[in-house]
């Protein structure tokens, strides 16, 4: 189910609760006359996009029309995809595959020590 620009804004006004919206607007690192016009149904910037469904606790696909496996919602993927080019070689590609994949698991694991 695909999940309306409203939504995000219904879930912001339910997530601040009796909260200001300065005090809000901190917690989840965004400016308070932002998180308004969210929760007035306004289309934020890709960056507050983001941000604001962290706070919120969305995966940004739901408001997208992507499905969301409850085992890609745990932990993000990152995938690396190379087109067959003369200019690079297999084992360059190799090499820059496994350099994204050994930084998504070193951001996994900094996560998982900070709590996150």
């Amino acid at each position: 189910m695909t999940l309306k620009i409203n939504d995000l804004g219904k879930m912001i006004v339910a997530k601040r609760g009796t909260r200001g919206v300065r005090a809000a607007a901190l917690e989840a690192d965004v400016s308070p006359a932002t998180l308004s016009r969210v929760e007035n149904g306004h289309m934020p910037d890709l960056a507050t996009f983001a941000k604001l469904c962290k706070w919120v606790e969305r995966d940004p696909r739901e408001f997208l029309g992507m499905e969301v496996s409850n085992d890609e919602a745990q932990q993000p993927a990152a995938v690396a995809h190379f087109k067959k080019k003369k200019t690079v070689s297999m084992e360059t590609a190799t090499a820059l595959g496994n350099l994204i994949i050994a930084a998504q698991n070193a951001m996994r694991a900094r996560e998982s020590l900070m709590g996150k």
